[in-house]
């Protein structure tokens, strides 16, 4: 199964300046394809792509999915003890790394590929790519799970060529013709909506993969510089954005997203005036659906708290309180899409409990009105979002707790003006361990950073004499949460 653009424009690094053209894509994949068949043969079923953000991953990308296999894309960060629960959970057939900036990475019982270090594979020989149906696992990306229990979302060929082409078709080949990512490509939002929405519509994409204050500064340049029409990123980046960018030299936006997280209308109506153009979408979108599924303009509509408008293909309905499904009402907001996933590679358990009679539960409670349009406005799920980067708290919950130093930990989420939410965790300390010590906190940091990726380490640490449970025996992490922020201040 070949998915890759047939006409693909110009990528380019804003950051290093290395650009690829269609032809350098093509080889790119060409080398690739044959690398892994050569280091791993026919029957190759899947790749982890341990890098991101650069030129070079979509051909290691396309590449992979020439021979017919599911392209694995996990965050550049990753440290070697999460690589290691990978790489243990789903025995790929070989790890692709980038050239000579990775991280340490664990004892692995496959190929680890640098193919910056290879030589161009000789025809003559190499095996035959297996022939993968539309329906085989194309894409997995993770949305937690990295140091304990993976939960990775598997999309098939199918669902990513139907979401691309719905995207293109309601964005439209105008606003797409110069696309800029400021968004990782292990994540949804990034690689799909922003990068392969525009490339398999043959249209240039400009990389600028640095978010930190200092690098947001530039991204006026680059939209003036390289005349951009479309970009998309979640609030938590407009919200730094609108605070450091001037005003553009040269307005050229003819549609910009914003999503993954939460969009005040004040905030949508910032974007509106900053890019000079009514065609600001807030998107609702998740990883378990290849990314947007519904948008509303606000040239259709007038900004508010919650509002996402009608779907890009597919159904959404309600459940109510009662597990009655209905196209109008109120309740938790349920989605049929053709851009669906299969399921959580390896986790039937976690896959059931998210389908209702094949609709996928989004966990998000708003309501749809007579016309179709959705309004957000609550979630169900305990999930923390932090700027789009969704973080499971059991996840943290059951990393503290292999410390020494930890005898029980709850994390949830906290406020936080940038991100909109941070990780916030409740610690009971092991007996004989001092939380006024400044030496236990530092050490915990230290900890954390060693086994878990950054954008999901606790931002907030606080440090109790107990976690207090239901009658049932369970956490109320929004009790914890409330009596942790209370006795904060």
């Amino acid at each position: 199964m070949r998915l890759a653009p047939q006409a693909a424009g110009r990528i380019t690094d804003l950051i290093d300046g290395s650009v690829y053209v269609a032809e350098d894509v093509r080889s790119a994949a060409d080398r690739t394809a044959g690398t892994l068949l050569k280091a791993a043969g026919s029957d190759l079923r899947m790749v982890v792509i341990a890098h991101g953000g650069t030129p070079a991953f979509f051909g290691n990308l396309f590449g992979v999915w020439q021979t017919g296999a599911c392209a694995v894309c996990v965050s550049p960060a990753l440290t070697a003890n999460e690589l290691g629960v990978i790489a243990d959970f789903l025995q790929p057939q070989a790890f692709l790394v980038a050239d000579g900036k990775n991280r340490q990475l664990p004892d692995l019982d496959c190929p680890v590929i640098c193919m910056a270090n290879e030589t161009p594979p000789s025809d003559g020989g190499l095996p035959v790519a297996r022939s993968a149906t539309l329906d085989d696992p194309a894409l997995m990306l993770f949305t937690s799970g990295t140091t304990g229990a993976p939960k990775g979302v598997v999309h098939t060929f199918r669902s990513l060529a139907a979401r691309v082409a719905l995207n293109r078709d309601h964005i439209g080949p105008d606003a797409l013709q110069r696309a800029l990512c400021v968004l990782p490509t292990h994540f949804g939002h990034g690689l799909i909506g922003n990068c392969l929405t525009p490339l398999f519509g043959g249209a240039d994409l400009y990389l600028y993969p640095d978010t930190s204050l200092r690098g947001i500064q530039g991204v006026g340049a680059a939209l003036t510089e390289h005349e951009i029409t479309f970009m998309s990123s979640v609030p938590a980046f407009w919200r730094m954005a609108l605070r450091v960018l001037p005003a553009l030299e040269k307005q050229t936006l003819k549609r910009v997203h914003i999503g993954s997280a939460p969009l005040s209308a004040e905030l949508w109506r910032g974007v509106m005036e900053w890019s000079g153009t009514d065609r600001v979408a807030n998107m609702f979108g998740i990883t378990e659906t290849a990314n947007w599924i519904a948008g509303a303009l606000a040239s259709d509509y007038e900004p508010a708290d919650g509002l996402v408008g009608t779907m890009w293909g597919g159904a959404a309905a309600v459940l109510d309180e009662k597990m009655r499904l209905s196209n109008r009402g109120r309740g938790e907001i349920l989605v049929h899409s053709p851009s669906l996933m299969t399921g959580y590679h390896g986790r039937p358990d976690l896959t059931a409990e998210v389908f209702h009679d094949g609709w996928y539960r989004t966990g998000d409670i708003g309501e749809i009105d007579e016309q179709g349009t959705i309004r957000l406005t609550g979630r169900r799920k305990v999930q923390i979002n932090k700027a789009g980067i969704k973080i499971h708290p059991e996840e943290i919950d059951l990393l503290l707790e292999q410390n020494p130093d930890v005898a029980e930990a709850c994390a949830f989420a906290v406020p936080d003006p940038v991100s909109g939410e941070a990780v916030g965790v409740a610690v009971v300390l092991a007996e004989g361990i001092s939380g006024e010590s400044t030496a236990a906190l530092r050490r915990l940091r230290q900890w954390c950073g060693e086994r878990i990726r950054p954008d999901a380490a606790p931002d907030k640490w606080f440090f109790v004499d107990a976690i207090p449970t239901t009658d049932r025996g369970k956490i109320n992490r929004d009790s914890v949460r409330v009596a942790c922020m209370e006795e904060a201040t």
